[in-house]
């Protein structure tokens, strides 16, 4: 019987734990970040390949000018 006390008490020992519970919370606070960044990131992207595409035109417009 005394086995079985030990048992128990260590299995409700080990469900009380809390230990390694930060880890957990900073990974998914780290991941919800990396995941936030990349979709401002890819939104983002439509914008600067327009800006791009306007910088290029008025410098092959300037190029063609002073030609």
């Amino acid at each position: 019987m005394g086995k079985e006390k030990l048992k128990m008490r260590l299995f409700n020992e080990f469900l009380r734990d809390e230990q390694g519970q930060d880890l957990i919370e900073y990974t998914l606070l780290l991941a919800f970040v990396c995941l936030s960044s990349a979709a401002l990131f890819v939104s983002a992207g439509g914008s600067v390949g327009g800006i791009w595409s306007a910088t290029n035109c008025q410098l092959a417009l300037a190029n063609t000018s002073a030609s």
